[in-house]
């Protein structure tokens, strides 16, 4: 089979991340990581301007901790390094959407089993806050990072705990590193105890799901897993063919699950309506953003029907496939289809999730989909076909009115992380 190393010619109807390069799918994993990272950007703004800055710090330590325990587990089954060691918390940071590479520049030193440290040359994350003051950059850097820190450790070892050796507010001006962090197993603490709405998370069908996977590697070359000892350089062309495949499904797993925890949250304290809301515009903001980045990441020329295609057929908000049954294809010269069969998406038994909300309407999240790549071009629903719950026709027409960016992209953009350039530090192993 020829892999693809971008996503330039023309639109193929069987094309799935199977199908392109290790190259490719390290740079793609880039880009999935930090577009799970970059929901916060778009859903967390929603909740200070509906509920203030108090539950703004709330919600975002409420949501990693529903869903990164989750998450973390699953990679170190994914990719065989399960284990209650620090080595083990900083190889599941270095496959966090929390911690995307570059954009969270997180360096390690592991010294024994027991201890370790890490910490970061550049925090994009800290950037986009300290144009806002001291007080943005105390709640993030102190008020979530200490909970969200230790919940992640704690799915690793119950009493592993992180604590800072010097973080911000950064004194002097422009320090570097941005923060620095001790993590160590302390066995005399208590075990630390996890959010309450995590169980019902794990319950969840996407906290289980399996993902689809070659048989064999369709190049050679890379790890096959991430078993053999902790690499502080590690990177995303390190892992073979198969393993790249498996992350890019996996980074979508996490996005869905923080995405879960997020609604739950919202529901918790102000109703499920409430949480359907801005989910829906959170939806919105990201898959937007998501649709700008790709098209530059995958190389997708121009702005005809095929770009819109292959827009809707690459974006993580519709992988894993095992999850979400999502069909595209160009049905003419300015249009095309997508239809969502039936699926474990759309039997989670709630509304904590963007795919709850999809019915025979058109969701706004996919007018902001094709938008982005074109803004003439418009879905509408159509009739479904077999094994399909619903579909929709995407046309781009001269008539219509063009679509501007919605306002949920507008806060997604107000991070540097709308525009970070990522670069490829080494070659493939």
């Amino acid at each position: 089979m020829s892999l693809a190393d971008s996503y330039a010619g023309a639109f193929d109807v069987e094309r799935t991340l199977a199908g392109f390069s290790r190259q490719a799918l390290a740079h793609l994993a880039r880009e999935y990581f930090l577009l799970g990272h970059m929901i916060d950007r778009v859903g967390l703004p929603l909740v200070m301007d509906h509920f203030g800055s108090e539950s703004y710090v709330q919600f975002s330590i409420e949501e990693w901790m529903g869903a990164s325990p989750i998450y973390s587990v699953r990679m170190q089954n994914a990719l065989g390094f399960e284990g209650n060691e620090v080595g083990t918390v900083f190889k599941s940071i270095q496959l966090d959407i929390g911690a995307p590479p570059q954009f969270m520049d997180f360096q390690f030193r592991l010294d024994r089993s027991d201890y370790g440290e890490f910490w970061l040359s550049h925090c994009g994350a800290l950037l986009d806050v300290e144009p806002f003051g001291e007080k943005q950059v105390r709640m993030m850097c102190h008020e979530i990072e200490d909970p969200t820190f230790d919940a992640t450790a704690a799915a690793t070892h119950p009493c592993m705990k992180m604590r800072p050796i010097h973080r911000p507010p950064r004194v002097p001006d422009g320090r570097t590193p941005h923060c620095r962090w001790k993590v160590f197993i302390d066995a005399e603490s208590t075990p630390y105890e996890q959010h309450a709405n995590l169980p019902a998370n794990m319950a969840s069908k996407i906290a289980s799901i399996g993902v689809d996977l070659p048989r064999e590697n369709a190049e050679p070359g890379g790890w096959a897993d991430y078993s053999g000892p902790f690499d502080p350089g590690f990177q995303f062309e390190d892992l073979d063919h198969r393993a790249l495949v498996l992350i890019n499904q996996e980074a979508a797993v996490q996005a869905h699950l923080l995405v879960r925890a997020y609604l739950r949250c919202i529901a918790d304290r102000f109703g499920v309506e409430t949480a359907v809301e801005l989910g829906a515009r959170q939806w919105v903001g990201s898959a937007a953003l998501g649709a700008h980045r790709l098209k530059k990441a995958l190389a997708i020329e121009g702005d005809g029907i095929d770009a819109v295609a292959k827009i809707f057929q690459m974006h993580p908000h519709f992988l894993p496939r095992t999850y979400v049954d999502w069909r595209v294809e160009v049905t003419g010269e300015n249009r095309a289809r997508i239809a969502l069969g039936d699926c474990p998406a759309l039997h989670e038994g709630d509304r904590y999730s963007w795919f709850a909300a999809v019915d025979a309407q058109v969701h706004p999240a996919f007018d902001a989909i094709a938008g982005a790549i074109n803004p003439l071009a418009r879905c509408r629903s159509v009739a479904v076909g077999v094994g399909e719950r619903f579909a929709w026709e995407i046309v781009i027409d001269p008539y219509h009115e063009p679509q501007v960016d919605p306002p949920e992209l507008a806060l997604a953009r107000i991070s540097r992380g709308a525009e970070f350039e990522f670069v490829q530090r080494r070659p493939l192993r």
